[in-house]
């Protein structure tokens, strides 16, 4: 499953940085989840870091993208391949 982040996000600016696969971003008024990179932090953490820090609990399991805990490890073993190409071509 992917996270969504709903309109009760104050724009506090703690749950980007916490994001290890860059999922987070500033939307027009909010801030939103790419779904394809969120991997609810499966494979960098137990816990999904961005619903750990934020202060009005707003950022629930998107109902429009579930997935399988394999799945998203499928998906976060596929954004670390993406990370890494790019050095290894450069080697």
């Amino acid at each position: 499953m992917s996270l969504k982040i709903t309109d009760e996000c104050i724009n506090c600016d703690v749950c980007e940085p916490e994001c290890p696969n860059q999922a987070i971003s500033m939307g027009d008024t909010i801030y939103v989840i790419d779904p394809s990179r969120c991997t609810e932090c499966v494979g960098h953490f137990d816990e999904p870091q961005c619903v750990q820090v934020c202060p009005v609990e707003c950022i629930p399991v998107d109902p429009l993208h579930t997935e399988t805990r394999e799945q998203l490890l499928i998906k976060y073993q596929g954004l670390q391949a993406l990370v890494r190409a790019p050095q290894a071509s450069g080697a």
